[in-house]
């Protein structure tokens, strides 16, 4: 197929899905702040549902709630607040199971996990490389996961756990594709690699001379690589953020995390699994961090960043403001339960006014 057919076939797949569509579960719907009382700036988030929510973030701080925000319980990890780690992405299964991932150069990368919703951590995998620098994790399933780390002899290295995160080995480097000059990952939302189904999952890229994603079907064995329409060429340029509603529709945002510095195409959009992307006719007016699909919309999401929030409801060709709030992350859980986490202590769910 050609290039040009095969754009239009992108273009065509997400209006398509929009037609007759609404905002889904966001008309008349804005952020609600939940008061958490701490000043942690939060880019680790794992909605469950309505009522239960994890974040993580500075400060070795872990939070957790289970009546909707109206209050939260500190399950920080001891030892992280002693050597206040950089907490930026946490995947919880349920109330009480969750899998937090620390960044940081060598032993500053750290998996930690709880089974007791947070009275206890157990310390699974202790980065021993120090040229490894992790980002974000993923998880399939409840049992099989993987963990990213910017690139190492020239490729991204990848962790996979089996057990639900109690163990973590890593995968052969064989069908990595070679990273660009300068290229990494951003632990800026947890959102740098994610998952759909089974076995499908991505890796966003920066830094490097193109925003690139990387797609693999085998749960990481093997990786195709593509360029977004999303700007880099500049460490603090590129993809920051995806999400894929399921194993082809995906949307990725980004651009120039520098305060006042312009993203003029800060989102794209993939109806083939990210073999190829498509810039948004009308994206967010700003950089954007994090990203997510709303689950009772089949082509409404939601995008975020420091100087506001977004909302499409024709798959990411068009984006339009929803709010100026300040955040770095957001997620949305399968009952509707959409949740953002940010600077200084903001989480936030969405709500009717």
């Amino acid at each position: 197929m050609c290039t040009a057919a095969l754009l239009m076939g992108v273009m065509a797949a997400p209006a398509q899905a929009a037609a007759g569509e609404t905002d889904a579960g966001l008309r008349g719907a804005n952020w609600a702040l939940k008061e958490t009382g701490k000043d942690s700036r939060f880019r680790g988030l794992s909605a469950v549902s309505r009522s239960t929510a994890w974040v993580a973030g500075s400060k070795g701080t872990v939070l957790r709630t289970v009546d909707g925000g109206r209050s939260w319980r500190d399950v920080s990890p001891p030892g992280a607040v002693a050597e206040s780690l950089e907490l930026r992405d946490i995947e919880a299964f349920d109330s009480r199971r969750a899998v937090a991932l620390s960044i940081g150069e060598g032993e500053a990368s750290r998996v930690l996990r709880t089974e007791d919703g947070g009275a206890t951590w157990t310390e699974a995998f202790r980065n021993p490389d120090p040229r490894a620098f992790y980002d974000c994790l993923t998880f399939f399933d409840s049992r099989h996961g993987l963990a990213m780390s910017d690139p190492v002899d020239g490729g991204f290295r990848l962790l996979a756990t089996a057990d639900g995160g109690r163990s973590w080995q890593p995968l052969p480097s064989a069908g990595m594709p070679p990273a660009l000059p300068g290229e990494a990952g951003f632990a800026a939302s947890g959102q740098c690699l994610v998952s759909a189904g089974s076995h499908d999952v991505w890796l966003a890229t920066g830094g490097g001379a193109a925003g690139r994603v990387l797609h693999s079907a085998d749960r990481g064995l093997t990786w195709r690589v593509a360029d977004s329409t999303v700007p880099a060429g500049d460490p603090a340029r590129g993809v920051f953020g995806l999400a894929f509603r399921d194993r082809t529709r995906g949307l990725a945002v980004g651009g120039d995390y520098r305060t006042g510095q312009p993203s003029p195409r800060a989102a794209a959009l993939s109806a083939d699994a990210g073999r190829t992307w498509l810039q948004a006719a009308t994206p967010p007016p700003a950089y954007r961090s994090g990203v997510a699909w709303h689950p009772f919309g089949r082509a409404t999401a939601l995008a975020v960043g420091p100087t506001g929030t977004d909302v499409t409801v024709d798959g990411g060709r068009t984006w339009r403001a929803l709010d100026a709030g300040s955040y770095d992350t957001v997620t949305c859980a399968p009952d509707g339960g959409c949740w953002a986490a940010g600077e200084k202590g903001r989480v936030a769910r969405l709500e009717r006014r």
